[in-house]
């Protein structure tokens, strides 16, 4: 690979990274999907912390993984 390609997969990675959202309270059933993150700022986490919850599969017995994360940024 010539180095144009690293940057251009460089920079879809972090176009990626950037583009969790932030919300105010924890997304209904079935509207997160498997694997896709969201930043939840309901304050059940300690200061300086966030709720992070990843998207489960009710199909294959996956539920929703929630952790509390260092703020970003």
């Amino acid at each position: 690979m010539n180095p144009t390609k690293y940057l251009a997969i460089g920079t879809a990675a972090l176009a990626i990274s950037a583009c969790t959202q932030t919300l105010t309270a924890e997304p209904g059933p079935g509207k997160l999907a498997s694997g896709a993150k969201v930043l939840v700022d309901d304050g059940t986490c300690p200061e300086g912390q966030i709720k992070q919850i990843t998207g489960g599969n009710n199909a294959a017995g996956i539920g929703r993984k929630r952790e509390c994360i260092a703020r970003p940024g």
